[in-house]
């Protein structure tokens, strides 16, 4: 094996449904990653099905904020003279930037967890390694849409582009290979997630210490395969815009576990808001009753 071959299709039709391997990806790595947050949360108390919840509100807010972000941070491949700009709303066709969904879904994780009786940092914590797993899968949507790929490299694991792609950098002779960096990203992430799942264990990581590891873990490896990434971009003060969110996510994340490790040197005292843990509220039997029993 001397490279990478690019798939030949990206999606498939089945009857008047075309499915795009590109958002079958996305959802996949939905599905995973909020089965295993309703894990997490019920081994802190909560009931099964509850994060199910909160990803009503989580899910479409992350979507629409990692879009959003995607095409205010390229606005040249959206607005010019002639521009269809309902190509802002197709999806399907690439461009999620993690760091808007991310922003946006925490919004609505809080307050889906707000509606659910849960505090928000427990919830933060328990999505953060499903967070890592489901970015990880939704890589491999860049790579059946041929796109997100590297600069030439001589190794044989180089992902081979056809020169006839739209994406294929103008100038550059035919035949050449890239760095696979969707796969790169994908190793990255899934080996972060097992990490910060070991971590959050051996030393009972809570009050949003977790998701402030997740911040660093990705956009530590966010800052080194987007300076190897080829596609265009917005530059600012001579640094890819999304090296800047990367650098910020680095700092947020650490000032984020820093603070909350003074502020909240103990454990969480448990999940939920006062008042609203429901085995508080759930009547007790009288004495006689239970003897009874």
């Amino acid at each position: 094996m001397t490279s990478i071959p690019s798939p030949e299709i990206s999606f498939i039709d089945l009857g008047p449904v075309r499915i795009h391997f590109y958002a079958l990806f996305i959802l996949t790595g939905i599905v995973i990653s909020s089965f295993l947050a309703d894990s997490r949360l019920h081994a802190r108390g909560a009931q099964r099905g509850v994060f199910l919840d909160i990803a009503l509100w989580a899910v479409p807010a992350g979507i629409l904020g990692g879009r959003f972000y995607h095409v205010i941070t390229h606005p040249k491949d959206y607005f010019y003279e002639g521009a269809d700009l309902l190509a802002t709303l197709r999806i399907w066709e690439g461009g999620m930037a993690i760091y808007g969904a991310v922003l946006f879904g925490a919004v609505g994780a809080w307050w889906g967890a707000k509606q659910a009786g849960i505090r928000f940092w427990p919830v933060a914590d328990a999505v953060a390694p499903g967070l890592l797993i489901a970015q990880g899968i939704g890589r491999l949507g860049n790579y059946f849409n041929q796109e997100l790929f590297g600069v030439p490299t001589t190794f044989w694991w180089g992902l081979e582009i056809p020169s006839d792609n739209p994406a294929y950098p103008a100038g550059l002779p035919e035949g050449l290979t890239f760095h696979p960096t969707f796969a790169y990203e994908m190793i990255w992430n899934l080996s972060a997630a097992l990490i910060l799942i070991y971590l959050g264990k051996r030393f009972t990581l809570q009050w949003g210490k977790q998701i402030a590891l997740y911040l660093v873990f990705y956009s530590l490896g966010r800052l080194w395969i987007e300076s190897i990434r080829i596609d265009p971009s917005e530059i600012i003060l001579g640094l890819r815009v999304n090296i800047w969110s990367a650098l910020i996510g680095i700092a947020i994340g650490v000032i984020l576990f820093w603070v909350q490790s003074r502020r909240h040197p103990g454990l969480e005292p448990d999940i939920w808001l006062k008042g609203r843990n429901p085995a508080e509220s759930e009547p007790t039997q009288p004495a006689e009753e239970k003897a009874q029993a």
